[in-house]
Parts: C-alpha cells; sequence; structure tokens
C-alpha cells in the first residue's frame, strides 16, 4: 500500500523573504497565499521611527498582529493600543484601523492576513513606488480598489499624528 504524499512543506528561515518599501514601513514576504493553500499569508512589516500607515480598511481579509520589536499603535474602529514585544492584536475587516511606530527607535511586527491575497497588493504598490515616477493621484486608490481596500480620514487622525510626531506618507 502506498503511503499518501506529504503536503508541500515552505521553509523561511530567520532572515529570509523579500523586502520592499511602500513608501512608510517596510514589507518582508513570508509565506505567500501559494505556500498555504490560500489560508493565510504571513509578512513582517518594519516600521521606521515616525512611520504611519493611514486609516484603512479590508473588505475581504481578517488580521492578525503580533509586534515583536519597538512600540506600535494601533486605532480600530474606536479603540487605540500601543504594543510592545510580545503583544498581539486583531484587525478585523470592514472596521477602519490605522497602525504607527508609537516609539523612539524602529519597530517590526509580523502580519498574519486570512485568506491570503492581499499580501499581492503590497508587491504591486512597491513595484509601482519603485518603477520611476511617482503615481498619479489616481493610481494607489485604484489599485486598492481592485484589492477591496478603503481608505478613509477619521477626525482623530491629525490629533494621533501630532501626539506620536508621525511623518503621514505621500503616497
Amino acid at each position: 500500500m502506498t503511503e499518501p504524499l506529504a503536503p508541500p512543506l515552505t521553509i523561511v528561515r530567520p532572515g529570509e523573504g523579500t523586502e520592499v518599501f511602500l513608501g512608510s514601513i517596510g514589507v518582508v514576504f513570508k509565506l505567500w497565499g501559494a505556500d498555504t493553500d490560500g489560508a493565510v499569508s504571513v509578512v513582517e512589516h518594519p516600521f521606521p521611527v515616525g512611520a504611519l500607515v493611514p486609516p484603512h480598511l479590508h473588505t475581504r481579509e481578517d488580521e492578525y498582529s503580533i509586534v515583536t520589536e519597538g512600540e506600535i499603535g494601533f486605532r480600530s474602529g474606536d479603540r487605540e493600543t500601543v504594543l510592545g514585544p510580545g503583544g498581539y492584536i486583531t484587525k478585523p475587516r470592514g472596521e477602519l484601523h490605522a497602525m504607527w511606530n508609537a516609539g523612539p527607535v524602529p519597530a517590526r511586527m509580523i502580519e498574519i492576513i486570512s485568506p491570503a491575497g492581499f499580501e499581492h497588493f503590497f508587491r504591486e504598490l512597491a513595484e509601482m513606488l519603485a518603477d520611476g515616477p511617482p503615481p498619479t493621484e489616481d493610481a494607489v486608490p485604484a489599485l486598492a480598489a481592485t484589492y477591496g481596500l478603503e481608505f478613509g480620514r477619521p477626525a482623530w487622525l491629525p490629533e494621533v499624528i501630532s501626539r506620536f510626531d508621525l511623518t503621514p506618507p505621500a503616497v
């Protein structure tokens, strides 16, 4: 009798993964949806001092974040927190949320995205930002729309930017 084939095994060693820059934070690709049969993708996000991920919501996926270095602030809906290494947070689809480096040193977090697919937005955005002239005013929102991503400008944003001395992204 033949034993069934084992599922594919993906190994990503410390320090491995392609790293790109999104204008305010970085992305290091660790597990793609193709590695997990579409269940999840996993990326790491390095946050330089002052970095802000602008308020946005996902219509197709949930995100789970684990802070591994520094301090990262999160706002999801009307809830706000700052987490240090070992802190976890959920960011459910359909809820406006933002993230930022809340401390005086670079920070880093692991992001688990379920279901997979949104990692391709990061790849396409990085390519858009790296390819010559800055993208047109409509290019990023058009790309976001193809991935079910919506941006917002909540009333609380200027106060968070001021309180944490953040640099809003140009894109």
